[in-house]
């Protein structure tokens, strides 16, 4: 979404097309996969506050439900395409499967910049994108979630419109709600902490202590900010992480070299994750461009934002003591970054592995609901942690006994599920 030149859908194919090859898949069952099911266009009129009317575009798309109903969240942003919503739902597909969830992929969007609406506006426009695709979504057919740019107050708005139309109750049709309103414990922290599971497995695989690594974070929203706080309680130090600035349109990256302190940073970062540059220099940070942050001489690197953000041209600034690059976002990596990449043996955690406790949690979420009985926090997060490490340990045995790269591995394991969801439905 950075680059208009990027699809990201093309690349979710290439992907796709890599290991369908590998799995030998006939000819019907790649068309199948390889395409969503079905996708949903709408404009959403929403009468501003200054009385005139927008039209916004929206989109939902269901890549494929032979595992459960589809299952993927909803962003906000002003560049959005349909083929990147193809593309997030077609990865949602294969991270609910290599987790093991009984759910299928999803996505949606609205072309909107929220910075630019005020509360009232955005919740037209949530009820409004609810109105528009309300017959093709609910609890058994279409869970929606948040995303980039969406929270849970977005999502009560959905769901209230939602009931308003069914005439029911239905907490379990969408996740990411307010806790105390359906929503679960340690949903906040569930996407962060999953991805620092899986860094914690794979420093294991490798002997290295968590304490004796130094990370570096691109992003600093919720993802970002919970993956810092595990990473940190884990012992390991982050020098450099980077966001958006509003103001100036543009990304910047905050350096220390003694370590961030997450708590300072998030006292001066606005409700979107960007950070007020001034106070972070007087705070003693180092603000440097951008992309600076794939440049540090550190262990681990945490893409933790859009696509498109390890590629061709950015993969050759990575240094040589970079052992770890933990995808906390959707498809930051590029097929040419891949390649890069495996040749230099650096150890890739692809995103829809990395990045699923998001959608694990949401599961649990959704589980809670309809059983309405709610689980404390230290028993969502005890079982996000089972099941992230069991999947990210069925990956790594698979990569090291067919000699394949982590990416491949973990696309083997879910492709393979969807498929066999497929052929046993008689869908092909």
């Amino acid at each position: 979404m950075t680059n208009k030149a990027y699809n990201a859908f093309e690349t979710a194919q290439a992907q796709f097309d890599k290991v369908a090859e590998f799995l030998n898949l006939d000819q019907s069952t790649s068309e199948l996969l390889r395409n969503p099911l079905r996708e949903y266009h709408f404009s959403i009129p929403v009468r501003m506050d200054d009385g005139s009317v927008n039209v916004f575009r929206g989109f939902r798309v269901q890549h494929n439900d032979a595992r459960g109903p589809a299952k993927g969240g909803i962003r906000f942003h002003p560049q959005e395409t349909i083929n990147t919503v193809r593309a997030l739902s077609m990865w949602m597909t294969w991270k609910c499967a290599v987790v093991d969830i009984p759910l299928g992929g999803g996505k949606g969007g609205v072309i909107c910049d929220p910075h630019n609406l005020s509360p009232r506006e955005q919740e037209l426009l949530c009820r409004g994108w609810i109105r528009q695709i309300v017959k093709n979504v609910g609890p058994v057919s279409d869970v929606p979630a948040p995303d980039v740019m969406t929270n849970a107050q977005h999502m009560l708005w959905m769901l209230d419109e939602y009931e308003a139309i069914t005439g029911g109750k239905y907490p379990g049709f969408i996740t990411g709600k307010p806790v105390g309103m359906g929503g679960s414990l340690g949903r906040t922290e569930a996407t962060g902490y999953g991805v620092i599971f899986t860094v914690r497995e794979a420093l294991k695989e490798m002997g290295i202590r968590p304490e004796d690594t130094t990370a570096s974070v691109q992003g600093f929203g919720n993802v970002a900010q919970y993956a810092i706080q595990l990473y940190n309680q884990l012992g390991g130090k982050v020098v450099c992480v980077s966001c958006w600035d509003q103001n100036e349109k543009t990304a910047y990256s905050y350096k220390k070299l003694s370590g961030v302190n997450l708590q300072e940073l998030q006292d001066i970062t606005d409700k979107f994750g960007g950070i007020d540059k001034g106070k972070a220099i007087g705070l003693g940070y180092e603000v440097l461009p951008g992309e600076a942050w794939i440049e540090q001489d550190v262990d681990i690197l945490i893409p933790a934002a859009l696509e498109n953000e390890i590629n061709a041209e950015s993969v050759t600034k990575i240094k040589e003591r970079v052992k770890i690059v933990a995808e906390g976002a959707n498809g930051p990596t590029t097929p040419e970054a891949d390649e890069v990449l495996h040749k230099r043996n650096i150890f890739v955690i692809p995103d829809f592995l990395a990045n699923a406790g998001g959608v694990t949690c949401s599961y649990f979420e959704q589980v809670q609901c309809n059983m309405n009985f709610y689980w404390e926090k230290d028993e969502v997060l005890g079982k996000l942690d089972t099941k992230m490490t069991s999947a990210f340990i069925a990956v790594s045995e698979l990569a090291r006994k067919k000699n394949l790269y982590m990416r491949d591995a973990a696309y083997v394991i879910a492709i393979d599920r969807v498929a066999k969801a497929c052929r046993s439905r008689g869908w092909v």
